[in-house]
């Protein structure tokens, strides 16, 4: 089994509040869902202006959860919304203890 995380950092663009925000980050946790992982909202949660966006992905096959990894990035970093400041993988694999 390995396990993904994936930890995206964003710079959102003209907002003013965290409900701006948050219709911001909304649609694209749930547009990540549709890749079959697990998305949410996991940090700078009282900053108007950033947000960070946690992804896991659980597989019998490195090569697909990387794949699917790289795809999630990829559609966040189309978003002409925001900005990606970075993206942080982890993995845990079998041979982790």
């Amino acid at each position: 089994m390995y396990v993904g995380a994936l930890e995206l950092d964003l710079l959102l663009g003209d907002v003013g509040s965290i409900k701006q925000k948050r219709s911001v980050v909304r649609p694209v946790v749930a547009e990540l869902k549709r890749y079959g992982v697990s998305v949410a909202e996991a940090g700078h949660l009282d900053l108007h202006r950033r947000a960070l966006i946690g992804v896991a992905a659980v597989a019998a096959d490195a090569a697909h959860v990387s794949d699917v990894l790289a795809r999630c990035e990829r559609l966040v970093a189309g978003h002409p919304e925001f900005q990606l400041l970075s993206a942080r993988t982890r993995w845990l694999g079998p041979h982790d203890e």
